[in-house]
């Protein structure tokens, strides 16, 4: 039995939801989403609430069950209140500047790096060491976080590269003598 797939999600003032063609749409103050159903998972809305329950006892519909409810409670928070990451970079003559809708990181290559921003994002430097990705959609912000990390991963001697906030790196000892 799923723990969380039992929870009904609750939806936030100013948050209305609706099940129409295989399709749940959340509209907030930050904007609309949708996604598509499950058919192994029956989905209705309450009211002020959302539940999910499975459609019938087998293991493949509980093994959805839980992260159905999941994709919906981030619909219902990425509209409510919408989602960011935050990058730290470290290192000697990495930075990054947002310009538009274009970011620009200098990682230590013999180039600088451009990325287009994703629709529905916006990207914020506010200094060069910092980067700030908001938007509705969790899975965008993460994605889009993820291909900046991409380009300089931390490395475990100094630490140098692109990190997640709070992200802890495992440090190794250099060599010795």
């Amino acid at each position: 039995m799923s723990r969380i797939g039992k929870k009904p999600v609750a939806i936030t003032n100013g948050v209305t939801a609706q099940i129409e063609n295989g399709q749940l749409t959340v509209k907030g103050p930050k904007g609309t989403l949708t996604m598509g159903l499950s058919d192994h998972v029956e989905y209705s809305v309450d009211g002020d609430a959302i539940t999910v329950k499975p459609a019938n006892a087998t293991k493949v519909a509980r093994s959805h069950w839980g992260m159905q409810r999941t994709l919906v409670a981030n619909l219902v928070e990425g509209v409510s209140n919408g989602f960011t990451k935050i990058l730290d970079i470290k290192g000697v003559g990495y930075r990054a500047s947002a310009q538009g809708k274009t970011i620009k990181l200098q990682l230590g290559y013999s180039h600088d790096v451009d990325l287009t921003v994703p629709e529905g994002l916006e990207v914020k430097t506010p200094d060069q060491t910092t980067i700030e990705i908001t938007g509705i959609d969790k899975q965008k912000v993460g994605q889009f976080a993820a291909e900046i990390r991409e380009w300089r991963k931390p490395e475990p001697y100094k630490g140098k590269g692109v990190a997640y906030r709070g992200e802890y790196i495992f440090r190794k000892e250099g060599k010795k003598k």
